[in-house]
């Protein structure tokens, strides 16, 4: 931690960023964007629900029509089945298309359903990997959906920024405050330790290396 800089409130014993050429599962350190899994979880749970539209919806469509009744108020309802379907399913991955973390050379860049935002890299104070139930204690359990609960115990990414009142109130107004709180920036992402080490390399002071380690040992003369 900088002189000067204020301890992180709310943050647990997380892993502080390390350089390393390995990602946590030990394979090659992946470059690049990685899936914010808030809307993985979503497509995963309600991709069923949309499909299950789509299909009741085409075979009451094809009941009718084979049948030959004629069409009013009581069976016009099944027609909208499968178009509502689609646009659900569309929906959904659109947002998880969208819903994404990725160091750039000019900053680090998160980007949700309908905004996004670059953070420069000078105005990273820290980067941590710890579990995504830090980010959720005390007052902010309410913001618990069930869809977030089977991520809460594993790795997720902390970003720490800086920045004034108006610069961090920019931040929640696009990220909202399920990703964003205080001045830190929790994600749950598929490698946490990858992209913390891709970004810890971008940053010109190098935040988090070597800290945590013990002294060294002595050669013996």
């Amino acid at each position: 931690m900088r002189s000067g800089d204020a301890p992180w409130k709310g943050a647990g014993r997380g892993r502080p960023a390390i350089i390393s050429s390995l990602s946590s599962n030990g394979a090659r350190a992946p470059r690049g964007r990685q899936r914010i899994l808030y809307a993985e979880e979503l497509w995963r749970w309600q991709r069923f629900y949309a499909g299950l539209l789509v299909v009741v919806g085409v075979l009451a469509a094809g009941v009718e029509v084979y049948s030959r009744q004629p069409i009013n108020s009581q069976n016009l309802i099944w027609l909208f089945y499968a178009p509502v379907g689609l646009l659900l399913g569309a929906a959904f991955f659109v947002y998880r298309w969208r819903s994404f973390v990725e160091p750039l050379d000019k900053g680090l860049k998160v980007s949700t359903l309908f905004s996004d935002i670059v953070i420069e890299y000078d105005s990273i104070r820290m980067v941590k990997v710890q579990p995504l139930k830090v980010a959720f204690q005390d007052a902010r359990r309410a913001k618990v959906a069930r869809i977030m609960r089977p991520l809460l115990e594993k790795p997720a990414l902390f970003v720490r920024v800086r920045g004034d009142e108006e610069r961090l109130a920019l931040i929640k107004k696009r990220l909202g405050s399920r990703l964003f709180y205080e001045d830190t920036i929790a994600m749950p992402v598929p490698d946490a330790d990858a992209a913390s080490w891709e970004i810890t390399a971008r940053l010109p002071y190098r935040i988090g290396q070597n800290q945590g380690g013990g002294r060294r040992k002595k050669r013996r003369r």
